[in-house]
């Protein structure tokens, strides 16, 4: 085996959702073991946090899905695995992932693919397309719920060649650390979002699209304030509509329906989501779909926050159930309704028992670094 094994990570774009923090993450660990890191990408915010000296990032537009574009990355990405003698290249989405499968066959080099989603199909060419996710020497699924999607959809592009197995996502502990807020950051935070009476906060993260669950979530706030008496707490909606301004205007409009105006605050995005969790009470993923992993309830139990989830995806194998946060029917606003009510009369101690224990379930099993390390140890074993 050589002295170092060199990586090439491949994503569309590096943002902050799940696989991109996991790409960033995993660069850096790999640099920590001796590797030589590389990320292939067509920009992002996270990259003007990459150190350059310990992972080397090159700009390509492998974010389109523009057949002639994917021909042009797989002639590019044959000349860097060539030029910088890369030994495995590791794609995290479908359009990089086809330019990253014909340069591997022609360069003779590992190919190794997260699968970080569902990725729906309704007809057999977009079966085709998903499928270069499963044409990899490795497959990694990032729960068992994606790797069951993968074992009951993908079956007959999967020969025994191929390796399957389910590497958990991690996250930063030490970032999502309740102990690391300062006091001042909060009230600056409750202040821009124009909280500033002594009432919890119920919060519901993630970007503004109809699966999500956002319409689900107002529906049962109407509920609880009926139960207990309207404008009893606030209810933060943070997330970006990424164009869907439709959508957002109709969620707009049924908070106001509901007489909400005062008490939902949308918010478009933050970016501290240790502080936003810091300040908030209740976390509320409320997907009426599948997560692949459900980051959202990881971070908030790693925070110590009190999570309320769909009882589908990967939110059923991140919590427990009881123990370190609650789940609900999903597509019910009814259940979701009396879990809040639930957590809201609890007693303060049980809240602290449970985010403690919470805390405790995440670094346990959904350490940032518990995932790099399971990742680097199949790269050795591909590489020997």
């Amino acid at each position: 085996m050589p002295s170092k094994i060199k990586v090439l990570q491949v994503i569309p774009k590096l943002g902050y959702g799940g696989a991109e923090t996991g790409c960033y993450d995993l660069a850096h660990y790999l640099y920590e073991k001796d590797c030589k890191s590389y990320i292939v990408t067509s920009g992002g915010d996270l990259i003007k946090f990459v150190d350059k000296k310990k992972v080397k990032i090159i700009r390509l537009p492998v974010h389109s899905k523009n057949p002639l574009l994917i021909f042009i990355n797989t002639m590019i990405l044959t000349f860097i695995i060539l030029l910088l003698n890369i030994d495995i290249i590791h794609a995290r989405s479908r359009a990089p992932a086809w330019s990253c499968y014909f340069a591997t066959k022609v360069t003779r080099r590992i190919f190794v693919t997260t699968f970080h989603g569902t990725y729906n199909f309704h007809n057999k060419f977009k079966k085709l397309y998903n499928s270069v996710m499963v044409r990899s020497k490795l497959i990694i699924a990032g729960s068992n719920f994606i790797f069951s999607h993968i074992k009951e959809n993908y079956s007959e592009f999967i020969n025994l060649n191929k390796k399957l197995l389910v590497i958990f996502r991690g996250i930063n502990v030490d970032y999502f650390d309740q102990s690391s807020i300062i006091e001042s950051d909060e009230i600056k935070l409750k202040n821009k979002w124009e909280i500033q009476e002594n009432k919890k906060i119920i919060l519901m993260p993630g970007r503004l699209t109809s699966w999500k669950g956002q319409e689900l979530f107002i529906e049962a706030i109407n509920l609880v304030n009926i139960e207990l008496g309207y404008e009893a707490f606030y209810a933060v909606i943070l997330g970006s509509d990424q164009g869907r301004d439709l959508y957002k205007k109709k969620l707009i409009r049924l908070s106001e329906q509901y007489r909400m105006t005062k008490q939902l605050k949308f918010i478009d995005n933050c970016k501290n989501m240790a502080l936003a969790y810091k300040v908030s009470d209740i976390i509320v993923s409320a997907s009426i779909e599948p997560e692949a992993f459900g980051r959202v309830a990881v971070e908030a139990q790693s925070m110590q926050k009190t999570i309320i989830a769909s009882n589908i995806g990967g939110s059923n194998e991140t919590i427990i159930d009881e123990k370190t946060g609650f789940l609900f029917d999903a597509g019910d606003a009814k259940s979701l309704s009396k879990k809040i009510m639930r957590v809201l009369n609890m007693d303060d101690n049980l809240l602290k028992s449970l985010g403690i224990e919470a805390r405790n379930n995440v670094i346990k099993k959904f350490n940032v670094e518990k995932m790099c390390f399971s990742t680097y140890s199949e790269y050795k074993k591909l590489i020997n």
